[in-house]
């Protein structure tokens, strides 16, 4: 049995530093994957608010909000961490004790690389049932996709169905 609460990723992207954690929390938007929204009207855009504190939103266009994660750590341009506020039904969970989280640290690999080394982890405060979610983050179409993507929006290469 695989009683694993955690799910770690990491890639190399050709991008220095700044510009990597720049993209991955200002510009997350240009990279997520489409398909992994769970707002109800269209999607129009999705916030990223740059501080300790801040929320992680999607906005709809007919202007409603879903608010899916909060940001707990926030260090430019080495580290972010930010609440996954999801519950095992993919809506969303209201109380944090029920939430994951997710650390991301950039790492420089020279001036022009950069190491995305990210964390999905406390998958077990999901409750019952938890490993379904993390089987769904860890899977091709869970963190690995969304890295690609990123690596290939931060290398300034176009993102299919962005």
């Amino acid at each position: 049995m695989d009683d694993t609460t955690a799910v770690t990723k990491s890639i190399v992207v050709d991008a220095p530093l700044g510009r990597a954690f720049a993209v991955f929390t200002q510009d997350m938007a240009s990279w997520w994957p489409p398909e992994h929204h769970i707002i109800e009207a269209p999607l129009a855009s999705m916030v990223f608010e740059a501080r300790e504190g801040g929320r992680v939103y999607d906005v709809g266009t007919d202007g409603s909000e879903c608010q899916w994660a909060r940001v707990l750590a926030y260090d430019p341009p080495n580290r972010v961490v930010f609440s996954w506020d999801i519950s095992l039904q993919w809506q969303i969970e209201t109380d944090p004790a029920k939430t994951s989280e997710v650390e991301v640290r950039f790492v420089p690999e020279g001036e022009h690389r950069t190491r995305v080394e990210l964390e999905h982890r406390h998958l077990d405060r999901h409750g019952d049932g938890w490993e379904g979610v993390r089987e769904a983050v860890r899977s091709g179409g869970g963190w690995g996709m969304g890295l690609e993507r990123f690596a290939r929006r931060v290398a300034g290469a176009p993102v299919s169905g962005a």
